[in-house]
């Protein structure tokens, strides 16, 4: 005779590891900051290459950026910078700060307000000096 097989659990759908917490958005924002600053350099050391080339073409190439484009492109610069450096400190402080873990989403808002104030000066003196020379 045969005994009944047993009937396997329905699936219990997992959630994705990535819930959206303040800290995976952090971390997502230090990437893009760092690969955006990767870039910038890479850029600049490119184009400041240029003038062992050609100074007339380096002369040029800095001509383009005297841009309103450009100018908010190098105020968005300046928040990745500040954002990449101060979340790079609490990043240290996680790591190497016995209390770092238990504190870091307190020191993310910390590090949140720190920028928010410091960018928020910068951005309107920045664009203060962006609109003197534009027009």
């Amino acid at each position: 005779m045969s005994t009944p097989t047993e009937v396997a659990p329905e699936p219990v759908r997992k959630r994705s590891l990535y819930r959206g917490d303040p800290g995976m958005w952090s971390w997502v924002l230090h990437r893009i900051t760092g690969v955006t600053i990767f870039f910038f350099l890479f850029v600049h050391v490119l184009d400041t290459a240029v003038i062992r080339i050609d100074p007339n073409k380096y002369s040029e190439i800095i001509e383009t950026y005297k841009t309103p484009l450009i100018g908010l492109m190098e105020i968005a610069l300046v928040a990745c910078v500040l954002y990449h450096a101060l979340n790079g400190v609490r990043i240290i402080l996680v790591d190497f700060w016995s209390k770092g873990p238990k504190y870091q989403r307190q020191m993310l808002w910390v590090i949140l307000t720190i920028f928010v104030v410091v960018f928020g000066a910068a951005a309107i003196r920045l664009l203060q000096i962006l609109i003197t020379h534009s027009f």
